[in-house]
């Protein structure tokens, strides 16, 4: 063997180890492992839910219904749990709010095992689990840099979403057997004992106690100074105003899918779910990459790549009616997503100050799930008037121009490292 193979031999273990460089973080390990297990039974509780509310009435409205309200307390709450969570222990908060997760979870379960459930039973439900978890996301969001060290962040960021775009592939699926098999309940009673991962997790960490400033001011005044960080920082407002953009209208438009499935490329139920997971399995991808290009001083030129790709994706699969094509499209347009929103995420957390982390990232958490609904709203909407196709046109047209705007005016996000 020469000397230059010798070298060059161990290349691909180190390639590997940076990949998963957050995971060497003892904090981060418990995170990652604690949490997807959780999340794959937040996936299984949400799909059975779906299944449920629709046996109840028959009546897709209910499932438009138990989305809003479970989703109302995004905006309603979400900007006071990022106060919250720079005021009191990040972990501390998790841990009280993933608790009242698991009890809520149990609640159904209950309910669903008694027969006794009804639909204004999953509605209230679904309205205590969004107030949860508008308490929760900032918290969480904001609690990555006490887990791993600043250079391994960018990193961590795309490996959670690493976690969630397996847990949305495996949470769906194994709903729909255990809810074949043994009915919703137990979907429920999965969910809820998925809690204690992610609980015992947040425990078992050894986190380093943060001193927290005193705070004589009220939470009004505390929220006025994380809104005021955030449009005094261009770079951060430039962010979350593309997050919110292309939430509306790139994610926002997916909501067709199952329309677009039958009335364009004349499938079924079966060609919708091909279409979700091509996008969730660009995603996945993406993710993946990042996380191997997570030591690598790239967010700002990635950001602008998926900027890009995105509505170009978007507007060939307004065209495409085979198949095997539009789900390429439908690959692109998840990598493409998760391109912006995990180097949007990254950019900013490097940004913020310690003592703001928490409501800065309430903000872009509010924007980014607040936006969601908005851009399903207009999708389907303007597809009723003027057909699936020319919608996701129109939202690649935005997009386009939100890439085109972003590079002229905004230079300095794609010079971001």
């Amino acid at each position: 063997m020469s000397d230059s193979e010798s070298v060059t031999k161990p290349k691909p273990n180190i390639r590997l180890q940076e990949t998963f460089a957050a995971l060497k973080h003892y904090n981060y390990r418990l995170w990652f492992y604690g949490q997807m297990v959780s999340m794959m039974g937040t996936w299984m509780q949400s799909t059975a839910q779906g299944y449920l509310i629709y046996q109840l009435t028959g009546s897709p409205a209910y499932l438009g219904l138990v989305g809003f309200v479970g989703g109302l307390p995004a905006i309603l709450f979400t900007l006071f749990g990022g106060v919250i969570a720079d005021r009191i222990s990040r972990r501390n908060m998790m841990v009280i709010t993933q608790t009242s997760m698991l009890v809520l979870a149990f609640i159904l379960a209950a309910l669903a095992f008694t027969k006794v459930v009804q639909p204004w039973h999953i509605i209230v439900l679904a309205f205590l689990l969004g107030v949860s978890n508008a308490f929760d996301a900032p918290a969480r969001v904001a609690f990555v840099t006490e887990l791993v060290s600043r250079e391994d962040m960018t990193n961590a960021i795309a490996l959670n979403s690493t976690m969630f775009n397996i847990a949305t592939v495996v949470g769906p699926s194994v709903a729909g057997l255990t809810y074949a098999a043994f009915g919703p309940a137990w979907c429920f009673t999965l969910n809820g004992i998925s809690f204690i991962a992610v609980i015992a997790a947040l425990l078992f960490m050894r986190i380093k106690p943060i001193v927290q400033p005193s705070h004589r001011a009220t939470v009004m005044a505390d929220l006025k100074e994380g809104l005021r960080y955030v449009f005094s920082h261009s770079l951060i407002l430039s962010l979350i105003g593309s997050v919110g953009l292309v939430s509306i209208f790139g994610i926002g438009m997916l909501t067709l899918l199952p329309a677009w499935a039958t009335e364009i490329l004349h499938g079924d139920v079966t060609t919708n779910g091909w279409l979700v997971s091509a996008r969730g399995f660009g995603s996945l991808v993406s993710a993946l990459m990042l996380a191997y290009l997570g030591s690598r001083r790239y967010r700002g030129k990635l950001w602008t790549v998926g900027a890009f790709i995105m509505p170009v994706m978007l507007f060939i699969f307004a065209w495409i009616r085979w198949l095997p094509l539009a789900l390429v499209t439908l690959v692109g347009v998840g990598w493409s997503f998760m391109m912006i929103m995990n180097n949007s995420n990254a950019m900013m957390q490097t940004a913020i100050p310690d003592h703001l982390r928490g409501r800065v990232m309430s903000v872009y958490t509010l924007v980014f799930f607040g936006s969601m609904p908005l851009g399903s709203l207009f999708a389907g909407t303007f597809a009723q008037k003027f057909g699936e196709p020319l919608t996701v046109m129109l939202g690649a047209a935005v997009l386009m121009a939100l890439a085109m705007a972003s590079w002229v005016f905004l230079p300095g996000i794609r010079r971001q490292e």
